[in-house]
């Protein structure tokens, strides 16, 4: 009885041992954005005949004959992009890879994701904000990556530190980057998430298939209507960042058996204010793509997308209004007839035509060609204060009227203005400051009420709001061409070209009850007068002096820029069994050309008519390697070499007035280089990269009204620009348990300035001249490029149960951010009294026009330690930021309804993303005031600051 016993517990041990060492290979497949499990899925172990398919649940399981070692999982479907996933087979144990994502067309973002980053981002740069992130990295699964869109943008990050002018935007194959800036304009297809989810990344230098790319990466938008799949979606969301609300509609047919596909959306983004007070926001889009599958070989695509989007602007704040007023604070805003009103308002109304025909030769080749047209107008609006009257007395003219700056945080309303006398503040004075304080603490809003009792008080307005307006009309086409020589070579080749034709002037929006504005430049201090009597450089158009204009009419200035380019390019990539390699090049040719439609008083006879064209021809080269050492462990390298053409803005002096051209002013040239150990197993995912850049002749430019430079409002330009981008970047997550993922990421850069570059200065009082103080450069060197931190460091964690729902959680550190220094007061205009000037004045032969020197009255009681302390670049305090991501999806029925919310800075973190120093006062004298003002410095650095504690929150319904 006993031995029987035993014999049958030895057999149930030995079944159960048998049990337990068997080799088996599961998981599950999901959709990307919904998380919704995928049937169907053909699941196969790469090198051996085991394939099976996902279940409804998208389970799958191997039992039988798996092969033990580094094995590779490939899983597919039709309509998505194939994946592959190491994995290692230990013989008797269990690979369980659980919610393994497959992305319909190449998209693998959440929507989330694309609303935190480009509606928060749209046209940045407008604001003086720089840029965080190029808007290339919502469609890449790179861990970092994905960490710097996400988590870091809040703080207007660049990773490498690039800005967003160093990546193309391509909508299907075509660029999209403006002429005028280099930067994607985001406006312009605002609210179209839904049908923006396929998308080809290419990160930094790597190939891309439709362009030569830049340093950021290339991200290239599909919008065909037979890439989508068949559905629908509806969604809300509410939010407190930019918008209140957004409410989103979109179908797609999928490819009919008559071979016609269509997709449509509308949405519509809506709020009174974001988390900045009296930023409106007022959105519509819609989007209609049409394609028709001729046959198996020809396809015809057509695309039509309108964003129209109207934003109220906030503005860069000083520490004393902070101080006084907080981060939320808008001075932009007041109140007319009980209702909120900003005088800034940035508007964009671009539509996008597109028609694109795809042809494959082959198999193997294809053709595709492309044609679009974006025309359309974009407008900013601010308050002109400069209106007037005509006075003529014994034929002379003159004028009567101007008002006071209206910008309620004008430094003459704040209590630092008070403090800051010649010997000391007495009692008196800090009573003044004091009741400043008060006044601009209980209110400090816009005064429209004031605006329009002063014009009913005049004969012409003496207040208008004026809309600085760009209307562009552009073409753009390109052949692209693709084919596989072989098995292991594929070349690609393009040949592209866009011409633009854009419109600028001022258009008087808003009289503001009254009836007609004198369209002349109030400011004018010219006594010499023709013989007519007409004040000749107070005219912004002596062609019709002294006009009278009214709502809607153009006035101040009015040019046209027509601007080609032309390129090509051409590429090889091939792969192989331990290494694949590629090679690109390109070439092209770009021109800029300006037709004034004013004869402007200040720049007589060099503002009317056509001015000189100017050229650029510009080559690039890259190349890179990733050598496979193993299935786990790879080495990837990348290098380029290339020049870059100016953008529109950095290529002309006083643009608005005359047909100058910046003098010195080159095309770019960059190198860089970068390599990056990557490992990838089951497990874990890393990647560590070291990169380096190199930016010579660059060009920046930028207007103010300046003290240092015989208090005019000047444009700096400042040319022959050297910077360079060092550091290294990390990413790494462990999925730990199949519902539980580790991350991190880190940045640590040095950007800097390499060189003194020059620094020139062009005003309407130098007329054609311009002006330069000392030997003409500024001393960057070594300081740092203002850009968001150089150090960011993140760790987070994921829980994805399966019962479909889903929470996150960061934190994430930021030092070594630098406010954006000032040129000009690194320049010799620190050592120079503005208030004893001697212009030393030369003719220039070969541009016809005066140059000055402005020298004398050196200030000679400077102190070399002092002088260091007030020219140190601030560098701002470090900060944390804690994120909180969460979702649920359900499915009923044929329906998948669900959400997912996030919480930005939980804990309501004080931060400044960015700020610049004032040029205002620069002189050594004026900064020792500023700097010990016991209020603090009247024309101090002005700071953007980010935003507290936010949420976005999205319902969604799928069918």
């Amino acid at each position: 009885m006993k031995k029987s016993f035993l014999i049958f517990f030895l057999g149930i041990f030995s079944t159960f041992s048998l049990f337990a060492q068997e080799t088996l290979v599961k998981g599950s497949v999901i959709d990307a954005v919904s998380y919704e499990p995928i049937p169907e899925v053909t699941v196969t172990i790469e090198g051996s005949d085991l394939s099976t398919k996902t279940d409804g649940l998208g389970q799958f399981s191997f039992k039988k004959g798996i092969p033990l070692g580094e094995q590779v999982l490939k899983i597919e479907k039709l309509d998505y992009t194939t994946k592959r996933y190491p994995i290692i087979v230990n013989e008797g144990q269990t690979v369980d890879i659980q919610d393994m994502t497959l992305a319909y067309n190449a998209s693998d973002k959440k929507d989330l994701y694309i609303i935190s980053i480009s509606d928060d981002q749209l046209n940045s740069e407008d604001d003086g904000l720089t840029s965080n992130v190029s808007g290339l990295l919502q469609s890449s699964r790179d861990v970092f990556l994905s960490a710097a869109a996400f988590d870091f943008s809040a703080t207007f990050f660049r990773p490498r530190g690039l800005d967003n002018a160093n990546g193309k935007v391509l909508i299907n194959g075509l660029e999209l980057n403006k002429q005028s800036t280099g930067r994607p304009q985001w406006g312009n297809w605002g609210g179209i998430n839904d049908l923006q989810r396929n998308q080809e990344f290419s990160m930094g230098l790597s190939p891309n298939d439709y362009n030569f790319g830049d340093l950021a990466g290339t991200n290239n938008i599909i919008m065909r209507a037979s890439k989508y799949r068949k559905g629908g979606r509806l969604s809300f969301a509410s939010a407190n960042r930019s918008y209140e609300g957004r409410l989103m509609a979109s179908y797609n047919s999928g490819l009919t058996e008559n071979g016609w596909a269509y997709s449509l959306l509308a949405s519509r983004r809506f709020g009174d204010g974001g988390y900045v007070d009296g930023t409106l926001y007022d959105a519509n889009s819609f989007v209609a793509s049409v394609e028709k599958k001729i046959n198996e070989n020809h396809s015809i695509n057509f695309t039509s997308i309108y964003a129209q989007n109207r934003r109220g602007r906030g503005t860069a704040l000083t520490q004393e209004v902070f101080d006084l007023k907080g981060r939320q604070y808008n001075p932009f805003w007041g109140e007319l007839n009980g209702e909120i009103r900003n005088s800034r308002i940035r508007r964009i109304e671009e539509p996008i035509l597109m028609l694109n025909h795809y042809w494959n030769l082959s198999e193997k080749t294809s053709i595709n060609t492309n044609i679009g047209y974006q025309f359309g107008e974009t407008g900013n609006t601010r308050v002109d204060n400069g209106g007037t009257r005509l006075v003529t007395f014994q034929g002379q003219d003159s004028y009567i009227g101007g008002a006071r700056n209206t910008d309620p945080t004008y430094y003459q309303n704040l209590p630092s203005y008070f403090l800051n006398v010649d010997g000391g503040p007495t009692a008196y004075n800090y009573e003044q400051a004091y009741l400043a304080g008060q006044a601009f603490q209980n209110d400090g809003q816009f005064d429209w009420r004031a605006l329009y009792t002063a014009n009913a008080t005049s004969e012409n307005a003496i207040y208008a709001i004026q809309e600085d307006r760009i209307d562009d009309k552009q073409l753009m086409a390109n052949i692209i061409f693709d084919t596989e020589l072989t098995d292991k070579i594929r070349f690609n080749a393009s040949v592209n070209y866009r011409r633009l034709n854009s419109e600028n002037f001022a258009e008087v929006s808003d009289l503001l009850g009254g009836t007609t504005y004198l369209d002349v430049d109030f400011f004018s201090d010219e006594n010499i007068q023709s013989t007519d009597g007409v004040l000749t450089t107070a005219q912004s158009d002596l062609n019709n002096p002294n006009r009278l204009v009214r709502e809607g009419d153009r006035y101040k200035y009015n040019y046209e820029i027509d601007a080609n380019v032309i390129g090509a390019f051409a590429q090889a990539v091939f792969k192989y069994s331990k290494v694949d390699f590629y090679l690109a090049g390109n070439v092209s040719k770009t021109d800029y050309q300006r037709n004034g439609l004013y004869e402007n008083g200040y720049f007589e006879g060099n503002s009317f008519g056509k001015g000189d064209k100017v050229e650029f021809e510009n080559f690039g080269a890259k190349a890179g390697a990733t050598y496979k050492i193993t299935g786990r462990h790879l080495l990837d390298f990348n290098g380029a070499y290339m020049t870059k053409a100016p953008n529109i803005r950095n290529t002309f002096a006083n643009v608005r007035q005359s047909n100058m051209l910046l003098r010195d002013v080159d095309s770019e040239t960059i190198t860089s280089v970068d390599a990056s150990y990557i490992f990838r197993s089951s497990i874990v995912k890393a990647r560590l990269t070291g990169f380096y850049s190199n930016f010579q002749d660059g060009t920046e430019t930028g207007f103010f009204f300046s003290e240092g430079a015989g208090s005019n409002l000047v444009q700096e330009a400042i040319t022959g620009i050297e910077t360079q981008r060092i550091g290294a970047e990390l990413g790494i997550e462990a999925q730990v348990t199949p519902t539980i993922k580790l991350k991190g990421a880190a940045s640590f850069g040095q950007y800097t300035y390499n060189n003194n570059p020059n620094l020139t200065l062009y005003s309407q009082e130098f007329g054609t001249g311009t002006a330069v103080f000392g030997d003409g450069t500024t001393n960057l060197k070594n300081l740092h490029v203002a850009g968001g931190p150089e150090r960011a460091f993140q760790l987070g964690f994921e829980y994805r149960d399966p019962d479909y729902w889903n929470i996150g959680v960061t934190a994430n550190h930021f030092s070594n951010a630098y406010v954006d220094a000032s040129a000009l007061k690194r320049s010799a205009a620190f050592i120079t009294d503005p208030e004893l000037y001697a212009d030393t004045q030369f003719q220039d032969a070969t541009a016809g026009g005066n140059d000055y020197v402005l020298t004398g009255g050196e200030i000679n009681s400077v102190d070399p330690a002092i002088a260091k302390r007030l020219l140190q670049q601030e560098q701002f305090d470090d900060y944390m930021l804690v994120n909180i991501i969460g979702g649920k999806s359900w499915k009923v029925n044929d329906y998948f309804v669900g959400f997912f919310a996030t919480i930005n800075n939980v804990f309501n973190q004080e931060y400044r993303t960015g700020g610049f120093e004032q040029s205002r006062r620069v002189d050594y004298r004026s900064q020792l005031d500023e700097q010990t003002n016991e209020n603090g410095p009247v024309f101090g650095n002005r700071y953007f600051f980010g935003n507290g504690t936010t949420y976005y929150l999205n319902v969604y319904v799928r069918f």
